[in-house]
């Protein structure tokens, strides 16, 4: 998995994976700020990888599937760096046929199990930096 990340302007980047999909990272003041940034892109990272898990565990379980809204919030560090501490993500799940015991167990199982983008916050990741000189 590789990603292509290129300056477009002060506090705005985009970045871009090996089949041309982009997103903007956006570290401008609100007023003119168009994107996610990079912590707001994690939170919603999470959200997403766990709303595809538990819409096929709906889907799966042949319950009606209406609509899923989820409300990550984050709780960062109040020194530099500012890396995250605290994650809570809070799902409801519209659907007509679904207990609130199936939807707890597909929802912890999302994100304690398959959710990968929630295991690589909580694992100890070795990241490396390689820098070339300037061309």
């Amino acid at each position: 998995m590789k990603i292509i990340t290129r300056y477009k302007e002060d506090e705005l980047f985009v970045a871009e994976n090996d089949q041309g999909n982009k997103i903007s990272i956006d570290m401008r003041q609100p007023g003119i700020k168009n994107s996610l940034a990079p912590v707001e892109m994690m939170l919603a990272a999470i959200a997403g990888c766990a709303a595809v898990d538990i819409v096929s565990m709906i889907r799966k379980k042949r319950k009606t599937f209406v609509d899923l809204i989820i409300e990550t919030t984050g709780e960062r560090k109040e020194t530099h760096p500012r890396g995250l501490i605290q994650i809570h993500t809070k799902y409801t799940l519209v659907s007509p046929d679904t207990n609130l015991e199936t939807f707890k167990k597909v929802a912890h199982l999302a994100t304690d199990k398959y959710c990968s983008a929630a295991d690589s916050v909580k694992a100890k990741i070795n990241i490396t930096c390689e820098v070339r000189p300037p061309a």
